[in-house]
């Protein structure tokens, strides 16, 4: 047989691969066996197995995978020529830990050789043993380096006797929590825990104080036998502030060692690198000269052949300390392989068939550094909680590439399921430039080109270690981390797309988000405004052209008082348009979203430029928009003055209730206005629900104090032209107006909810009051519940007032404002002409009335189907009026409506016949359905009083939460009905006496449970905490929902409709609706199929309606942070609390394992243990509900 010496990168050739060759190399006189390897199993997964695999590929050698059943679906299953299942019935970790079994199915297959990649079995020296005795190689060192070396006592004990400098730490593995206790005793703290019989971070902890020790030492014990099989710990003094180097070396069969130079390994947390760095910058020439020759010294003189990392510390004085040998490959070799040129993986396997360093080419003199590389490890954690593991279903994956990027991954793709069960690396990113400052930007771009949704990553945070001034200097410690907390202030991705198809998803599977009133349906209409002069579309005149100029510059440059002074010298009536706000409100239950506002806001304010203002903000579209529409009102009134900048703006202010139904302390009311006219608001419509004095001067203040129009508002009841009416009378009209004016009202308001303003009635009152104020601007608002509206508006501007309200005429009549368009024609070719077209009136009605029919299931002609008179007896207010009618069709009381307005006469005149706008008219109408719901008269609710269960709102007013009654309230009925419950009475203003919130601590609060928490997300929660913690969480959860159409949005699209989205500006995404499975997975959920920007996404829905009957656990409430939940899917390790018990904050309570880590969950507050959901061995989800305190 002819043998040939090979040389070089050469092997031999055809059937020159032998089974056996041996001879003597170079100065070496060791024999040498030469076994080309033809099959090479890898004992491993995920991203080391495919790159061993990829080796194997470019050396012509079949490659063979195991894998456990939870790996089933994984990617290097599938990149194998050959793969097999191991270790059927064991647990995940186990099932790569089992020797024997990995070992049987290996020469069942025929393999040659066993790569152990890193983690598992890799350190172990037992598994190499097992290797050869089964015949075949083990492509790492010998077993019995791999002993020594894996053994940190052993390392230790060898780098001594190689004259390498160490830390001072224990002779021989520690193995109980006695012995931990005695060295920390004796060499003092602080000191570190440290796996003997593995790495990366595993059982690895740091103790600083002593009565930290015996609980750091189970958990580091317990994690360690967890990954590697023992749980043995070495400790040692741990030197603070230093430089994690190490240096990558290779040997080979002959007594030959190289070094291939050095990486800085610095960028830690827990002790795990999360950002590696070749060559190490900024380091010591001289050092790094000792340094390598230290490391190729100890592995030397241990006889180390193939890949090994030799780890130093180096401290602030340039010495430097052994620290460990890791016998095997690091996941970090790539940067190594970048800056050499050399395929450590391709050189491990051909060392293992024999070759020797100086044939492959690699002796010390050629190996030099060129450039610098930098890998992040990519990895499925949320820096955001402390690096917790995620998991889940990938939903999206697009990775950044281009020049000097290099991707190792395994389960990087969408679909892939990222399990609790193994390390949390999704990919590792390598970018490699000239210097680091040039790797860095190039690392930082690929970065920003990932898209990955459906689990949380790390790249947020990895751009700001990548972007930190520090690290880009090149020199850091092991405690950059630690050292700089910006790193974790981040914006997290908005993940836009993904949450609103999880939207769509949910309402196609489980029916609107928001209750429908009624079976109709929105129509199917694209609504398009009507264009401005020549402009081809509403965006390109909103984004170009400037409007006129309006009402809003005299504001703006001439103040409050300017502005009234304008208003009063103008010749014709101006009209405020209630189009969206109040009209909406009374016809449509207030849910007209901002996406139809904003469409039709450009047409508005280059056409209706002269309007007086837009009544568009506060009062029940605050809280509505929130709790049924999932919108920000604050977004919803930013939004408009940016489409809008040029017509004023005006809102409802319930006086000292804000946009609420009850009092809050003056603070709030105060810094609410002080918001109001940061976002855009101009003009405050200031009123009381029972004509209060001191509430309204509260608000007259506050809206004042913050540069706002004061329009101090006067709410009409009665009847003053009826000389019968005794309680409501002209005289009490102009006592409040004397009051308003002497507060600094800018503007007077007669604000007549119910319509009740009879046109003789409304010449009087207006002409006494401008005979009275003859400066002042008067303004009134009406509704047309009775048909008489216009005649009263008209009789109104005769008489002296400046603005009246009206709807476009689409939105007007019943319930609503009179119409615009009746207004601005009788008054054309009069003094009193409105200077609008006629024409521009009907193009706005157009678009409101085909917009109109997208809400069909809140249309009031639903039960309405025309203006009626019954409302000078009843006196409901128009905006409540069909909300009342729903309401009393969700009570089972649809077909007793004429019932409940009767009884609502009569509840008012229980109440003591009061003023009646929001709340009060809400107090009013909960009575009244009470009594129908429950058949009482009158009588009935006078003489049982005392024993009646009252809503709550009845009893808030009859405490006195709203204020005090004109004429006081009535007896005996609230002496009876507060001593029924218990309730003490309030007198005087209620919120004089509230303490003042503390923004700051309720904006922390929030912080802690919900992610981009402003300050008028604040406010939001101050008027309404669990309103507005309900939609806090549905944002985070469904993303911008009010970008979409508002069908879609309400009852969800059809399946294979085309509908685009646009999610700001530039940015539009084009989703197709393809199906939705009609098979249950074992989870109870559905999967539903878009198509996104022409790619296929689909997203997993429970199905609640089917998973009635299912067990789930429960979860945990995201708004109590009482309700402690599992912060990641995990194992129960261990509970640490029983029921009854009483905890501190920060006491541990449960014990969890996830990803070879092991976290504790601890008491977020002081309390006592209510519940315990799980037990020891439970499987846990993200957010499952653990423990509840009380």
């Amino acid at each position: 047989m002819l043998l040939r010496v090979l040389q070089g990168n050469h092997v031999l050739s055809g059937s020159g691969r032998i089974a056996l060759l041996s001879w003597t190399r170079g100065q070496s006189t060791k024999p040498i066996e030469y076994k080309p390897i033809k099959k090479l199993m890898v004992a491993n997964r995920g991203e080391i197995a495919i790159r061993v695999m990829r080796a194997c590929s470019e050396l012509g050698i079949r490659s063979v995978a195991v894998y456990s059943e939870q790996d089933t679906m994984h990617m290097h299953r599938l990149k194998a020529d050959e793969s097999y299942l191991i270790s059927k019935g064991l647990p995940p970790v186990e099932a790569y830990l089992n020797i024997p079994e990995i070992i049987r199915v290996a020469k069942h297959n025929d393999v040659d050789a066993i790569h152990p990649g890193y983690g598992f079995l890799s350190e172990r020296a037992d598994f190499a043993q097992a290797c050869q005795d089964a015949g075949m190689r083990f492509v790492g060192p010998s077993p019995e380096v791999v002993r020594r070396m894996g053994d940190k006592v052993a390392a230790r004990r060898a780098a001594i006797e190689a004259g390498v400098r160490v830390v001072p730490g224990t002779d021989n593995p520690v193995t109980s929590t006695e012995e931990a206790v005695q060295f920390c005793q004796k060499h003092g703290l602080p000191v570190i825990f440290k796996a003997a019989y593995g790495g990366g971070g595993r059982g690895m902890r740091v103790v600083r104080n002593m009565e930290d020790v015996e609980e750091s030492f189970q958990r580091a014990t317990s994690e360690a036998k967890a990954a590697f099989g023992d749980g043995a710990m070495f400790i040692e003094r741990f030197i603070e502030n230093p430089r994690h180097i190490e240096v990558q070396v290779m040997g080979d069969k002959s007594g030959n060692v190289v070094h291939l130079y050095e990486r800085d390994c610095s960028v830690q947390r827990r002790h795990q690198k999360v950002v590696e760095i070749a060559p190490a910058p900024n380091l010591d020439p001289a050092v790094r000269d000792q340094m390598t020759a230290d490391a190729v010294k100890l592995c030397k003189h241990v006889g180390y052949e193939n890949a090994g990392t030799v780890e130093f510390l180096l401290d602030d004085k340039g010495q430097y300390y052994f620290i460990e040998v890791n016998a095997r490959l690091q996941v970090e070799h790539t940067v190594t392989e970048e800056i050499t040129g050399i395929d450590l993986v391709a050189t491990q396997i051909r060392v293992a068939e024999g070759l020797t360093l100086q044939e492959l080419d690699m002796t010390q003199d050629k190996i030099e550094p060129d450039g610098c590389s930098i890998q992040c490890r990519l990895t499925t954690e949320d820096p955001a909680r402390g690096f917790q593991p995620d998991t889940g279903r990938i939903e999206v994956f697009r990775s950044g590439e281009g020049m000097g990027i290099r991707l190792d991954g395994a389960s990087a793709f969408a679909g892939a399921i990222i399990s609790p069960y193994y390390d949390s690396l999704l990919v590792k990113v390598i970018a490699t430039a000239r210097d680091v400052q040039a790797a860095a930007s190039k690392m930082n771009r690929a970065l920003r080109e990932f898209r990955i949704r459906g689990v949380k990553t790390n790249i947020p945070f990895l751009l700001n270690v990548l972007e930190n001034q520090k690290f880009l200097s090149g020199t850091i410690d092991t405690n950059f981390i630690d050292e700089n907390p910006q790193l974790f202030q981040y914006q997290p991705s908005q993940n836009r797309a993904q949450k609103l198809l999880n939207y769509l998803g949910q309402v196609l599977v489980n029916g609107p988000s928001t209750p429908l009133a009624t079976p109709l349906q929105p129509a199917v209409v694209h609504v398009q405004p009507p264009e401005v002069d020549d402009s081809s579309s509403p965006e390109a005149y909103s984004m170009i052209a400037e409007p006129p100029r309006g009402w809003k510059y005299i504001i703006d440059t001439e103040g409050p008082e300017g502005f009234a002074k304008a208003v009063r010298q103008h010749p014709g009536l101006l009209l405020m348009d209630t189009t969206f706000r109040d009209a909406h409100q009374s016809l449509l239950a207030t849910r007209v979203r901002s996406h139809d506002l904003l469409k039709i806001s450009p047409y508005v304010s280059h056409k209706l430029s002269n309007l007086y203002a837009l009544e568009n903000w506060g009062g029940a579209t605050f809280d509505v928009a929130m709790r049924f529409l999932h919108e920000c009102p604050w977004q919803r009134l930013s939004d408009m003055r940016r489409m809008v900048p040029n017509i004023p703006f005006q809102m409802l202010l319930r006086g000292a209730n804000g946009v609420g139904y009850t009092s809050y302390p003056d603070n709030v009311v105060k810094e609410f206005c002080n918001l109001s006219v940061q976002a855009g608001m101009d003009i405050f419509r200031v009123f009381d629900s029972l004509n209060y004095i001191p509430n309204l001067l509260l608000g007259v203040e506050a809206a004042g104090t913050a540069g706002g129009v004061v329009e101090a508002a006067i709410c009409y009841s009665g009847d003053i032209s009826d000389p019968s009416r005794t309680k409501y009378t002209l005289p009490y009209y102009l006592d409040i107006a004397e009051e308003l004016v002497k507060a600094g009202a800018h503007v007077l308001s007669i604000k007549d909810m119910a319509g009740l303003l009879r046109p003789q009635a409304a010449s009087t009152l207006i002409a006494a009051l401008r005979a009275k104020y003859p400066q002042i601007p008067i303004h009134v608002h009406t509704h047309d519940t009775a048909g008489a509206g216009v005649a009263s508006m008209l009789r109104c501007a005769e008489a002296g007032a400046d603005v009246v309200d009206v709807a476009v005429d689409s939105m007007s009549g019943m319930t609503s404002q009179p119409s615009m368009g009746a207004v601005v024609a009788s008054l054309q070719r009069t003094e009193l002409d409105t200077g609008i077209p006629l024409s521009t009136v009907s193009d706005y009605s157009a678009y409101w009335e085909q917009t109109r029919t997208l809400y069909a299931p809140f249309e009031c002609t639903t039960t309405m189907r025309s203006g009626n008179a019954d409302v000078y007896l009843n006196e409901i207010p128009g905006g409540q009026y069909t909300n009342l009618q729903f309401q009393a069709f969700s009570l089972g009381l649809g077909d007793k409506f004429e019932k409940v307005k009767q009884a609502y006469r009569e509840a008012n005149q229980v109440l003591g016949d009061l003023i009646k706008v929001t709340p009060s008219s809400k107090t009013v109408g909960d009575l009244a359905q009470f009594m129908v719901q429950n058949n009482l008269s009158a009588q009935d609710v006078l003489l049982r009083a005392d024993e009646l269960s009252f809503p709550k709102s009845v009893i808030e007013f009859l405490q006195g939460q709203l204020g005090e009654p004109y004429g006081g309230y009535p007896e005996p009925l609230r002496s009876k009905v507060l001593a029924h419950m218990r309730v003490e009475p309030i007198e005087g203003r209620p919120g004089a006496n509230l303490e003042p919130m503390d923004f700051a601590a309720v904006k922390s609060s929030l912080e802690e449970r919900f992610s981009n928490i402003s300050d008028f997300d604040v406010m939001s929660y101050a008027m309404y905490p669990d309103v507005a913690s309900q939609f806090f969480q549905f944002r985070e959860k469904y993303g911008p929902v009010d970008k979409l159409d508002t069908r879609i949005f309400l009852v969800g699209p059809r399946v294979a409709e085309e509908f685009e989205v646009t999610i700001e500006r530039g940015k539009t995404l084009h989703i197709k609706t393809l199906a939705m499975a009609a098979d249950l997975t074992p989870n109870g959920e559905r999967e539903v199929f878009f198509e996104l920007n022409g790619q296929l996404r689909s997203v997993f829905i429970r199905d609640e309606e089917a998973t009635k009957g299912m067990a789930v656990h429960p979860k945990a409430d995201p708004t109590n942070k009482l309700s402690v939940g599992s912060p990641m899917n995990a194992n129960v390790l261990d509970v640490r609390v029983s029921e009854g018990d009483k905890v501190t904050k920060g006491q541990p309570l449960v014990v969890l394992s996830a990803m070879k880590m092991e976290m504790v969950v601890q008491a977020p507050a002081d309390g006592t243990v209510k519940a315990v959901e799980v037990g020891q061995g439970t499987k846990v989800t993200a957010d499952d509900l653990l423990v509840t305190l009380e």
